[in-house]
């Protein structure tokens, strides 16, 4: 349903609802923060204690690592969940910046608790914001209008913009004057989109304001009271657990955490597809294109799972193995990760141009989606050279990373402004929300796979690690374009 006050015919931002700017924005904001903080943490979790960082070994930090980035997905299932439910879209946004706010704060107090407490409140502000503030940028737009991909490149725009900048200032503060202190920056970063966000609400008109109608009172207060204990109930058991692991009679290892997590993920995703599939309620269109959503999700947890090595075994090789003297000036390693935003921000118009431009001919999602596992495939082949140089304590040139991320963004324009337009227009519209939430559990698995990657970095030979991604990814497209033709008459009409 569109807004009343963003009709098909505003076009006052770049041709598109005035909405967008205030969704933009937003997104922008929380991006900055998220990848402020991406671009240090496996580096502050492996740097010594004398140099201000947790010492943690790298398989401890690449669990952690893997943990916290899947699980500010996989958060967002829940959230998209109490948004349709509970919250409505608007108010969950406004609530899970406040989180993230408080999260990296917490980041700059001393010591373990605050750190990981802080990573906690960034898992659900995350898991409340992100996959909310897509489902509304849906909302402002019909299921007919053409400009829907394109609405969604130019917000894919925002989050890269957050990305582009974020590195550049979170990174100079953490690594040269203090971790905890980067951190902050991208605090300040989120506080910003808060306050933003809230004078920009005006042009949203209703969309996303309330949530879905329960079936009666009764049912709306009954939905309400045990959502109420579920989360006392999280809240006592998390409670509980953390104080026996902080006072020694329960031992819990960040390794053994992150296999459980991996348990989880694949129950969690099996149980929403039955759901979907085989569950009753559901209608023969509806079914269909749960089906072809099955098939995108995996492609797209396969891509992630590439694609997110930039935060983990791809910033060691930064720190490690890369040349970062650039006419005498030794630059951070986290500023790497400026650079794939960077590329997305040349690309994306392009793309945004090329989906319009290409009118009839415009390739299916699933097609689109296979083209971006080859370039996924190809940036890792790109690595295996330098790779083997640096297993014997070569310092390799930049250009090679540069040119990894400028690969893999080619592929990440044709998978992920793509697949949130694909969601939009396949979910059930009674469940928009949480079908955007199981978007964003594919990008948790692949996250979780990633920081599995970084465990190993120390372990596996590093052009066998590169290797198989890019094997796994290619084969990965080469199945995925044998299922394009099937995929899209599962999509039941929706291009």
């Amino acid at each position: 349903m569109i807004a009343q006050s963003t009709p098909s015919t505003d076009t006052s931002f770049f041709g598109h609802p005035r909405g967008l700017a205030t969704l933009f924005f937003t997104e922008m904001w929380e991006r900055f923060s998220y990848y402020g903080m991406r671009a240090l943490l496996i580096l502050f979790m492996t740097a010594s204690v004398a140099r201000g960082g947790l010492g943690f070994p790298v398989a401890k930090a690449g669990a952690i690592y893997g943990f916290y980035t899947a699980m500010v997905y996989l958060l967002s299932l829940p959230g998209g969940w109490l948004a349709d439910r509970i919250f409505g879209q608007r108010r969950a946004v406004l609530y899970g910046g406040i989180l993230i706010c408080a999260g990296q704060f917490s980041l700059m107090s001393p010591g373990l608790q605050g750190f990981y407490a802080g990573l906690g409140l960034l898992m659900l502000g995350t898991g409340l914001l992100k996959p909310n503030v897509s489902t509304i940028v849906g909302q402002l737009y019909s299921q007919q209008d053409r400009r829907r991909d394109s609405g969604f490149s130019i917000f894919y725009m925002g989050i890269n913009l957050g990305g582009l900048l974020a590195p550049l200032p979170c990174g100079w503060v953490g690594e040269r004057i203090g971790w905890r202190l980067g951190f902050g920056v991208a605090g300040v970063g989120m506080l910003a989109g808060i306050i933003q966000y809230l004078w920009g609400s005006k042009y949203l008109g209703s969309a996303g304001l309330h949530p879905a109608p329960p079936a009666s009172p009764e049912a709306g207060a009954r939905l309400k009271r045990n959502t109420a204990l579920a989360a006392v109930a999280a809240a006592v058991i998390l409670g509980t657990v953390g104080l026996l692991a902080s006072t020694g009679q329960l031992d819990i290892s960040a390794e053994g955490i992150s296999g459980a997590l991996g348990i989880v993920l694949i129950v969690v995703s099996v149980g929403i597809f039955a759901w979907l599939l085989l569950g009753r309620g559901w209608t023969a269109t509806e079914r269909k294109r749960s089906g072809a959503i099955l098939v995108l999700f995996l492609a797209s947890a396969v891509f992630w799972a590439s694609y997110e090595q930039a935060g983990s075994s791809l910033n060691l090789f930064a720190q490690r193995s890369t040349n970062r003297v650039v006419l005498g000036f030794d630059f951070p390693a986290s500023w790497f990760q400026f650079v794939p935003s960077f590329f997305v921000m040349l690309l994306a118009p392009v793309f945004a141009w090329l989906w319009i431009a290409l009118g009839k001919r415009d390739p299916s999602s699933p097609a689109k989606f296979a083209l971006a596992l080859v370039f996924g495939g190809i940036a890792f082949a790109v690595l295996v050279p330098p790779a083997r140089a640096a297993i014997t304590g070569a310092l390799v040139s930049p250009w090679w990373l540069v040119g990894t991320y400028f690969i893999q963004t080619a592929g990440e324009m044709c998978l992920s402004p793509v697949g949130l337009s694909a969601m939009t227009k396949l979910a059930p519209a009674r469940v928009a929300g949480m079908m955007m939430g199981l978007w964003f559990v594919s990008i948790s698995i692949g996250d979780y796979l990633a920081g599995k990657a970084a465990s190993v970095y120390e372990s596996m030979p590093l052009p066998t690690l590169f290797g198989v991604v890019a094997a796994t990814a290619i084969v990965a497209a080469g199945i995925l374009t044998l299922l394009i033709r099937p995929t899209v008459r599962l999509m039941s009409g929706v291009k």
